[in-house]
């Protein structure tokens, strides 16, 4: 079992910057790939970004490349999202992932098995 703890977020305008933090409780931390994903009110949780557990290749979706970073440190079981130039449609809730050892596409939910309670985002116009 792995349990996974979301800190970081919070309101910020637009332009702005928030950096979120993952917390996990695993041992095995390392042979993880971790991903980030959002759900805004009546939309679908979508991809935001994610790690591999060994390459460290990262992943964006498209509507945050180049706004957002990806990290991970597996010395102390965290992976962050450092997030820039934040606009009105970033707002959402956010959670943290862990996905299944064996899968290579970690871009899409069903990639993993473990879920962070999630951490909202809000960003003011």
């Amino acid at each position: 079992q792995v349990q996974l703890v979301e800190s970081g977020g919070g309101l910020v305008q637009a332009g702005g910057s928030l950096r979120l933090s993952c917390e996990a409780s695993g041992r095995a931390f390392s042979t993880y790939a971790m991903g980030w994903f959002r759900q805004a009110p009546g939309k679908e949780r979508e991809f935001v970004a994610a790690i591999k557990w060994n390459s460290g290749n990262t992943y964006y979706a498209d509507s945050v490349k180049g706004r957002f970073t990806i990290s991970r440190d597996n010395a102390k079981n965290r992976v962050y999202l450092q997030m820039n130039s934040l606009k009105p449609e970033d707002t959402a809730v956010y959670y943290c992932a862990a996905t299944k050892p064996w899968v290579s596409v970690i871009t899409t939910r069903a990639a993993y098995d473990y879920w962070g309670q999630g951490t909202q985002v809000t960003v003011s116009s």
